[in-house]
């Protein structure tokens, strides 16, 4: 069996065994998130499931890893982004129970990134064209990779708005990445995102409409930032011009909802940080989907954007750049139609 196989297996059938175990603990615990008239949901709905994605996630890298050779380089950036990981569902399940303020969040979300791009070196030292050039980040490297850990994590965070939804996508990203890591060869980062998958997926089957369980911040930030991290350990390892596409593809519709409801609120005067209900989840079922239809609807979104992702990987520079090109077009004109770039009432999530 291969190394991601097993990861992948190992990881889904212990969210699978752990997760309702996380559902009691939960209850036990008044980690509920409650429904009020800013949420989706009508009753109570437990919301550590972070902390069951997370422990699916450790025990298959703990097996896996105990036996696959690693270049001591890679193993030692990989426990850096398992400390940070650590350290951001730890983050998440403090903001599940108490819900910190969105200030003090984003100050733990710098903190766990600093702790990888910082204490264990991690970072985007370069960037190369689509022509093959390197452009070298120098003194905006740090900077760059901080911005680039923190933002994806807050965009998978933004996006964990209906059943299933952000779990999902999740599991789509991962299995994008992890289809790129495998044509290139850079087997590590297969084996990590395998896991990722798994994890996210095993969880899926209490969190999909109707959900049993939310996985919280804990869950939505530990694999924005976990893909986020992994991609740049993987882009440096591959030095190729679409290492750094592929995740943004790959995560391109919570990137596109998070960077469109940054206009909207800019737009509309409103803080950033200030939550609404103009998201595109939101957007979808006003438009009279219901749960299950939107969320699948955008899984398919998730899931084109994915296969372009695959699909620059085997084409040429100027080819790339084309069918970048058509894909943000065509998620601008949808965008525009369903009216995504307004301000609605103020109200958010669940």
């Amino acid at each position: 069996m291969p190394d991601y196989v097993l990861a992948f297996v190992i990881a889904a059938g212990v969210a699978l065994l752990v997760t309702p175990g996380v559902i009691f603990l939960a209850k036990k615990t008044g980690a509920m998130d409650a429904p009020d008239a800013r949420k989706v949901h009508k009753r109570p709905v437990p919301r550590i499931g972070g902390l069951g994605i997370y422990l699916a996630f450790l025990a298959s890298m703990l097996v896996v890893l105990s036996y696959v050779p690693i270049d001591p380089e890679v193993s030692f950036e990989l426990e850096g982004l398992m400390v940070g990981g650590t350290l951001i569902v730890a983050l998440g399940l403090v903001d599940d129970y108490t819900n910190l303020p969105a200030k003090v969040k984003l100050v733990g979300q710098i903190i766990a990134a600093a702790v990888l791009v910082i204490g264990f070196d991690v970072r985007i030292d370069f960037i190369t064209d689509p022509f093959g050039d390197y452009l070298f980040l120098e003194w905006l490297a740090i900077p760059a990779t901080l911005f680039w850990i923190v933002g994806l994590t807050n965009t998978v965070n933004l996006i964990d708005g209906l059943d299933g939804l952000a779990a999902g996508v999740a599991t789509i990203a991962s299995v994008t990445i992890f289809l790129v890591a495998l044509q290139q060869g850079i087997m590590f980062v297969a084996v990590f995102t395998a896991a990722i998958a798994g994890a996210a997926l095993g969880f899926l089957y209490y969190n999909f409409n109707p959900a049993r369980i939310f996985m919280g911040d804990s869950g939505s930030m530990f694999l924005g930032y976990m893909l986020a991290g992994i991609s740049v350990i993987g882009a440096v390892k591959s030095a190729a011009t679409i290492a750094l596409i592929v995740p943004i593809l790959a995560l391109g519709l919570p990137i596109l909802d998070t960077t469109f409801a940054i206009v909207r609120r800019y737009r509309g005067g409103v803080p950033i940080f200030k939550p609404d209900k103009g998201h595109l989840h939101h957007r979808l079922l006003d438009l009279g989907f219901t749960q299950r239809q939107a969320v699948l609807l955008m899984y398919v979104i998730s899931a084109l954007l994915g296969l372009s992702a695959v699909a620059l990987t085997e084409v040429s520079g100027q080819f790339a750049i084309l069918i970048v090109c058509v894909v943000v077009a065509v998620v601008l004109f949808g965008a525009k139609k369903i009216g995504i770039f307004h301000m609605k009432d103020s109200v958010h999530e669940h």
